[in-house]
Parts: structure tokens; sequence; C-alpha cells
């Protein structure tokens, strides 16, 4: 089961004696220990021992289990980061699996927990295994939409999430501390929008990004150029502008791609994820450009990306005018 998925269920009813929080996300183990504390202690804690991993022995945690609550029907003893501590107890803890204390629950947060273990097959048989991994494409922006709405009470656009998870990155603790930002920020609306994303989240340099973007739809390609320079000027990480470039115009290559079926244009540009006030300059700017172009915007990036990262001689700044040029469809 995965941590998310653990997270929503509105009771997770009798616990086993054994509960394995495994993965490298911090933040999934911390919100599902939290969780698992208050089912057992309740809000007051009593009755929980947490040991880290690095420097317990298991006769110690032992003791710990087998130890009468004096606060409430069952104990909790966690093991933190308890990678070596499983590594170096992998026998015993095997024994305690098959006979646990009935009054306690062992909870091991651990990154690594190879399923193929003869340790790992036991609690999966009468434990609970809870797996803290990476979020990713859909899973990410779905997890957001749904925190933003439970915790906050908030209606996130799936165009906002996109776009928080461009600018804030894949990282939960830090999406969460944004979206505690936006709550404040948005307030009674209880929307969040696309706007608000790019102001809160992102910053001066984002607006100025998405400056740039527009001037280069737009054909206004001197501003963009302008928008660029103060960008670089202002230390902006050449790899993060094309990251920024790559989240408007390949929007727009996909459009190109819906419409070659027979759609119209419009629809293909809702289709594509374009946010709603971009549609008609979007339409204009492929208009202007043309479709043999429009079909060429995916390579002009990869090749960007290519040349980036060390592809050619060319200097990062001569690299992204190049881009900015290409992708304007402006003849000089």
């Amino acid at each position: 089961m995965h941590a998310t998925t653990f997270l929503r269920q509105q009771s997770i009813g009798e616990l086993p004696a054994v509960v394995v929080a495994a993965g490298p996300i911090r933040y999934l183990q911390q919100n599902v220990t939290q969780r698992i504390r208050k089912e057992i202690t309740g809000e007051d804690d009593f009755g929980t021992t947490q040991i880290s991993g690095k420097t317990a022995d298991f006769t110690t945690v032992s003791d710990e289990l087998k130890t009468v609550s004096m606060w409430g029907d069952r104990r909790l003893v966690i093991i933190d980061e308890a990678d070596e501590f499983v590594s170096g107890n992998r026998s015993a803890l095997e024994k305690y699996v098959a006979e646990p204390a009935r009054k306690s629950v062992l909870m091991l947060l651990v990154k690594m927990w190879p399923k193929t273990t003869k340790l790992a097959k036991a609690v999966a048989m009468s434990g609970l295994t809870i797996e803290c991994s990476e979020l990713k494409g859909a899973e990410l922006v779905t997890w957001l939409r749904s925190t933003s709405s439970e915790t906050h009470d908030l209606q996130m656009t799936h165009e906002a999430a996109n776009l928080m998870i461009e600018l804030a990155g894949s990282d939960l603790g830090k999406l969460s501390q944004e979206l505690n930002k936006l709550a404040v920020y948005v307030g009674e609306r209880g929307k969040v929008t696309g706007e608000d994303v790019t102001q809160l989240v992102g910053g001066w340099k984002t607006q100025v990004t998405w400056d740039m973007t527009n001037a280069v739809r737009d054909g206004r390609l001197g501003e963009a150029l302008s928008c660029l320079d103060k960008l670089l000027m202002a230390n902006e990480a050449p790899q993060k502008l094309l990251g920024g470039i790559n989240f408007v115009f390949r929007k727009y290559a996909a459009a190109t791609d819906i419409a070659r079926d027979g759609r119209p244009l419009e629809q293909a540009m809702k289709a594509a994820g374009i946010f709603p006030r971009d549609i008609r300059p979007a339409m204009a700017y492929l208009r202007r450009i043309g479709r043999p172009h429009a079909e060429q915007i995916v390579a002009m990036l990869i090749t960007a990306d290519g040349d980036l990262k060390g592809g050619t001689r060319i200097n990062d700044r001569a690299l992204l005018e190049q881009l900015l040029v290409r992708l304007s469809g402006v003849q000089h």
C-alpha cells in the first residue's frame, strides 16, 4: 500500500504488530508516523518510544516492546532510520514477527526494503508495509489537487497543479509548504489558478520567464531577448530557463499534433492543456508560423536540450537566443 492511500483512509482499523514505512520520501514517513501515533496513543502521545536505528540494539527494543503501557491498550515503538538496525538484527526480527508482543506495535522506518527477503515476506503476511516512494506524473498531480482540497479546502485547477510542480519540483514537503502559502494568499476565494501559482510560487524570475515566452509567441522577439538577458544576468540556470520554454511550447506542439486529425484548433488547444487566457494568442501564433514550422517545435526543443548538455561548443546564452529566434518564426 502506498503512503498516500494509507493516509487517505478514514479509518485504518486494527494495526498489526509490525508496521514498516519503506522508501526515500521522508515527508511521507513522517506523516504516516504521525497518523499511526495518533491512532495508537491519541493526542497526548503517551505510550510512544522512538529510538534511533543507528544506535539501537535489539535487546533494548525487545524490552520496550514487552513493557506494558501505563497509558493505553497498546504501546508504539518506533525505530527511526532503521536500515542498519534491520541489517544487523534480521534473524531476531524474523523471529519477532513470527511471535510478536501482543500489546505493542513495532514500527520500522527504512529507506530500503527488498521484497524478496524472508523478513519482508513475513511482514507482508502478518504485518503492514507502507510504501513511501516518490510520486510522478499523473499520480503527483492527483496528490497535489486532492491534498489542496482535503487539507485547505482549496480547488486547484489541473493546469495550476502542473505549473506548481514545474516551478517547485516534485518534493512533497516543498509542495506542502507552497500549498500552505497559497491557502493564505487565496483566502476566501478558495480557488487556485495558474496566475496564483506564478505570482506566489514562481516569483519575479518566473514572471519574467512567462513574459519571455509570451513575447516569443506574439512575435516580439526584441522583448523576448531582453527578458532572457535579465534572467541570465540574475544567474538563472539555462536548463531551468529551457524547462520554462519547454513547458509552454510543448503544449503548442501537442495542439498542432491533435489538430492534424481534423479537430478544430481551439479544441486542440484545450486538449493540449493550454491555459484558457492563452488560447487565442496561441492560435494566432500557430497560424502565423504555419503548420510545417509548428511541427518542428519539439525537434527544436530536443536539439537545444542536447546542446545545453554539452552537445556543442556554442555558449548557453547564444543557444537560448537561437532557440527563441527559431521558435518565434520571425524572419530576419
